[in-house]
């Protein structure tokens, strides 16, 4: 399994492996010393990570991908890089059920908020709670994960993923379902997966025109839980999960590409080696 590098709907796998690949978050923490000799420090509230990646002896058919995505011939915009090694595509606030509310949407079928989040609102490490207010005949109540910058999370037909609310199950949740929907390039609803089993973690191909996805719970009685962890990862990864690995939120953000490099291999100019330098922005 390769890296997923491109724009949403039109992600190639890059099958060649990557010589150096460094994905450290930016952390920017200033330090100051006191006359005494304390030190304190700051650090931002925003942390972006910056990714550099650089591959040797690259095939002319992902050159040419790599060299439109840099040269922003197709379009402006970030790019999204999905990254098989990441244990957990969720943010990390948002794997843990903390903090900005704005992670999650709920349904409004009964004519108001079906679904009420409390607790995170207040802070960033402050532990959400989900309060089930109403229960309409049919369609939901839902808790939506949002991605914070697209429809869905980034993904391409013939993916497989796995979506667990292992939070939620623990919590004692009156879930009726776990969902999947799957959305095209231009943000239409194309299908939703589910799953009348949610004790268990849901496990689905992406179907064909598929560029993102967003996971959800569906339930079935009112009442008041704690949100929890969540997981939602490439590959099927059930048996983990069930067995107890709880990967921390890794996120899947967009990217600007902000360097770069272009030489023929040494040797043979048929090949190219690329390099790439990448920060994690926060919008569109």
């Amino acid at each position: 399994m390769g890296m997923w590098i491109g724009r949403p709907g039109a992600l190639r796998e890059i099958t060649d492996g990557a010589s150096s690949f460094d994905r450290s978050p930016d952390l920017n923490v200033s330090e100051f010393r006191s006359l005494a000799g304390g030190v304190t420090t700051w650090a931002p509230p925003v942390r972006p990570r910056r990714l550099k990646v650089q591959w040797n002896a690259m095939q002319t058919g992902d050159v040419r991908h790599l060299d439109r995505l840099a040269r922003r011939l197709d379009q402006l915009g970030p790019v999204a890089v999905v990254d098989p090694l990441a244990g957990n595509l969720l943010g990390g606030g948002q794997a843990a059920g903390l903090g900005d509310l704005t992670r999650w949407a709920v349904t409004s079928a009964s004519g108001s908020s079906d679904i009420i989040l409390y607790g995170g609102g207040y802070g960033e490490y402050i532990p959400n709670t989900v309060s089930v207010e109403a229960v309409p005949a049919s369609n939901g109540p839902d808790l939506l994960w949002q991605h914070p910058t697209w429809k869905g999370y980034p993904v391409t037909a013939g993916m497989v993923v796995t979506w667990w609310a292992p939070g939620l199950i623990a919590a004692g949740a009156a879930l009726a379902q776990l969902r999947i929907e799957w959305y095209s390039a231009a943000g239409a609803l194309l299908s939703t997966g589910t799953t009348n089993a949610p004790g268990v973690p849901m496990v689905r191909t992406v179907p064909a025109n598929a560029a993102y996805a967003r996971p959800a719970a569906r339930f079935s009685a009112k009442g008041l839980w704690n949100l929890g962890e969540s997981v939602f990862a490439l590959g099927d990864v059930s048996a983990a999960l069930v067995a107890g690995d709880r990967p921390i939120g890794e996120g899947c953000p967009g990217f600007s590409i902000t360097r770069y490099s272009h030489t023929a291999s040494e040797g043979d100019g048929a090949f190219r080696d690329i390099g790439f330098e990448l920060v994690e922005v926060s919008g569109p």
